[in-house]
């Protein structure tokens, strides 16, 4: 099977031979088409369309637009951008490639058991093809889910992706267009779904040539760190909606992905009914997600629980889950004993924190956060499924954004640590892990990229000076120690070293998560998709039980689902948990030693 998403953006192939060239500039009489040392005149259409046809193209000619001031862009819409986000676009066949996957229809959510990894750093190559021969490890290893930090084209040879500014190109350095296809093709062959990240809340500072070519790309009514937002609301908006709404179809579509994950959604300035999250949700659930599972798990802050409401059916009516830092912070502090920063909307009450996360997914469903200088924050959360959360110990944000891309293993009681795994794993949350998490890898993940020098050394700067709020790094001379991003050491460094997967305390990592991620799979995930609601959860000093309600064994069942766990420093004493043994570490003769943890199972009639 062949894939290729039609859109009016960009270069297409046509038919009958050649390819039609459209640029979207409303603002400019005239653009011209650079090919070569030609320059071939666009016919300007209605709404700011600028097309051309040119009978003689074809697949792999590099081409730009020429503004009227003479600067030369590259496409927007760019399949490709082989000498990186200044230089030429590229005409790509999106026909080239031929799928094996032609029976893949995706998984359901409630089997989802996430991995996140950065091309780059994931292996020592940093490549797509690289990623794809490390799959089969990971699919054994028990996950179910790859979700890729985005790879759509950033300025320069390394970075997080979060700088993309050419959204439809997959970024050189990490390979061809039909190198992620084939990752992607590989990951179906081993069932594995794959999530790509994109950021709709804003482009990159470098390589953005729309506020040149289409400044109504943005809207200053609405100002963000980045400056003038997106145009999702304004005069000319349904373009620039379109734009993004093609780009979702497009990686799901052309590059069979099995969905998105939304970067910082609560980013967005979009006072439209509906806004732009919404309207995208919609375009996949009713166009490519009419013939296969497709997902959207966003990120937000705001902790918008309306994005993941339910029908009748209990299908998702927009987003299908989101990141759930809540579960993140509380369990950081339980772990750490750290109280900075955010943590402090947490260090109360780490155990109950905690507890009301794994219960109801968000901690803060409304009320004030004292980081926050009493702004509320959240909406009830304790009516959804709590598949609708994906839950985690870390992820590249809560290592990266240290100062020293320190892994939580580095900086948790080990027992504790033990046990929040257990408790994440063995809950009815969608897990996810961080490349490297599954070893305790020793190697850091740290804030890397490769701008231009005036804005890379703005970048350092601006580093150092965030860190210098905190007591650690008070004085210039500990700043000094903070690794430069722009430096490739701090991309270099960031690396997995797979070889430490077999020995010592990775190895023993290794081990334990996938136990649980085989006890997952065969004795929970059979009955997630009859977990509707959230749970309910008690504490007794540092001793935690929770319990969630979820399908049953046999018709006319539904079955109790309980967890019992200890994040003292000293034994306690617990009554014994009622149903069938799933999982026990630390218990004695009914106590529970630190790091203890107990999940059963109980079935029972349906009343």
């Amino acid at each position: 099977m062949k894939y290729r998403h039609a859109m009016p953006f960009g270069a297409a192939l046509l038919d009958g031979g050649g390819v039609r060239f459209r640029y979207w500039a409303p603002g400019h009489e005239r653009i011209a088409l650079e090919r070569g040392d030609a320059l071939l005149p666009m016919a300007r259409e209605e709404g700011g369309w600028h097309a051309l046809v040119v009978p003689d193209a074809q697949a792999g000619e590099r081409y730009r637009f020429r503004l009227p001031d003479g600067t030369a862009v590259p496409d927007p819409a760019s399949r490709r951008n082989p000498d990186d986000v200044h230089e030429a676009s590229e005409v790509v066949d999106p026909s080239t490639y031929a799928w094996q996957d032609d029976a893949w229809r995706g998984r359901p959510w409630t089997e989802a058991a996430i991995y996140e990894l950065h091309i780059g750093t994931f292996t020592p190559e940093g490549t797509f093809a690289a990623a794809r021969a490390r799959l089969p490890e990971l699919a054994a290893l028990g996950f179910t889910v790859i979700e890729l930090m985005p790879v759509a084209d950033f300025p320069g040879q390394r970075g997080w992706g979060y700088d993309g500014v050419l959204l439809f190109a997959p970024d050189a350095a990490y390979g061809t267009p039909d190198e992620l296809k084939a990752l992607v093709d590989a990951a179906h062959a081993l069932e594995l779904m794959v999530l790509i990240d994109v950021v709709y809340n804003h482009f990159g500072p470098e390589g953005n040539y729309l506020h040149a070519g289409s400044p109504a790309f943005f809207n200053p009514a609405h100002q963000t760190p980045w400056g003038a937002a997106i145009n999702y609301d304004g005069e000319q908006a349904r373009t620039v909606r379109d734009f993004f709404v093609h780009n979702a179809l497009y990686w799901v579509e052309e590059f069979r992905f099995d969905g998105l994950r939304m970067d910082a959604v609560h980013a967005i300035r979009d006072d439209s009914t509906p806004d732009i999250v919404t309207e995208i949700c919609a375009a996949l659930r009713d166009g490519p997600g009419r013939e296969r599972q497709v997902h959207v798990v966003l990120e937000n802050d705001a902790n918008g629980a309306h994005y993941l409401e339910r029908g009748a059916d209990h299908a998702p009516r927009c987003a299908t889950a989101q990141w759930n830092d809540d579960l993140h912070h509380a369990a950081h502090v339980l772990t750490t004993g750290e109280r900075d920063g955010y943590y402090a909307d947490y260090a109360d009450d780490a155990v109950g924190s905690f507890g009301l996360a794994l219960a109801q997914g968000f901690v803060y469903q409304g009320q004030p956060s004292p980081f926050r200088h009493g702004e509320r924050r959240g909406e009830p959360s304790d009516q959804l499924p709590l598949a609708a959360f994906v839950s985690f110990l870390q992820t590249h944000d809560q290592v990266g954004n240290r100062a020293f891309g320190d892994r939580i293993a580095m900086l948790a009681d080990p027992v504790l640590l033990r046990a929040a795994y257990a408790c994440l794993l063995l809950s009815p949350h969608t897990p996810m892990l961080f490349m490297g998490e599954e070893y305790a890898a020793s190697t850091p993940f740290l804030y890397f990229c490769d701008f231009g020098p005036e804005l890379a050394a703005a970048v350092s700067e601006g580093r150092r000076a965030e860190f210098g709020g905190f007591a650690a790094f008070k004085d210039e001379a500990a700043r000094a120690r903070i690794p430069d991003p722009n430096a490739e050491a701090s991309f270099l460094a960031s690396k997995l070293k797979w070889e430490e997967r077999e020995t010592g305390t990775h190895a023993a990592m290794l081990a334990h998560v996938r136990e649980l991620l085989a006890l997952r799979r065969d004795r929970l995930v059979p009955r997630l998709a009859g977990q509707h609601q959230g749970g309910r959860f008690w504490r007794d000093g540092a001793a935690l039980r929770v319990e969630w309600t979820v399908g049953g064994a046999a018709p006319g069942t539904i079955a109790r689902l309980q967890l019992l766990a200890h994040f003292g420093t000293q034994p306690t004493e617990a009554a014994p948990l009622a149903g069938d043994l799933l999982y026990a570490w630390g218990l004695d003769a009914g106590r529970l030693r630190p790091g203890a943890v107990c999940v059963t199972l109980e079935e029972k009639p349906i009343v």
